[in-house]
């Protein structure tokens, strides 16, 4: 299967390691794309694992999100621009839009995200939509 974040790179050797194990996560954006694949996937468990303690979705949002995101269309994700967030960084942002299409519609999520690292990997923060 093509990977979710990057249609040009098999799964297996991209963010699937990365919903295997968060600590293999080693930069900002790298956690930005295994999120949006994960949101692809709806893998819930994993973007709340990814997702910053201090600002962690409650289990009720959490069912929210999943309904979301197994109820829309996802086609792409486009990276913008990163600022650190690198492997030897704690802070970092990532701007990005991601695509999908909802009731006929398509819809964009444009984002500058922050990440911080906890417990010794990245986690999503949180973001300023853009219109």
């Amino acid at each position: 299967m093509k990977c979710p974040c990057n249609p040009n790179v098999m799964y297996s050797v991209c963010c699937q390691k990365a919903h295997a194990n968060i600590n293999s996560v080693a930069t900002a954006e790298t956690l930005m794309r295994s999120r949006y694949s994960a949101f692809v996937l709806a893998n819930i468990d994993y973007l709340q694992k990814s997702h910053h303690s201090l600002t962690r979705p409650s289990k009720s949002e959490k069912r929210k999100i999943e309904a979301w995101a197994k109820s829309v269309n996802w086609v792409k994700l486009e990276i913008l621009r990163t600022s650190q967030g690198t492997n030897s960084d704690t802070e970092g942002t990532v701007e990005f839009k991601a695509y999908y299409i909802e009731n006929g519609q398509m819809g964009v999520i444009h984002e500058n995200s922050n990440f911080k690292k906890e417990n010794g990997h990245w986690t999503y923060i949180d973001g300023l939509h853009k219109p």
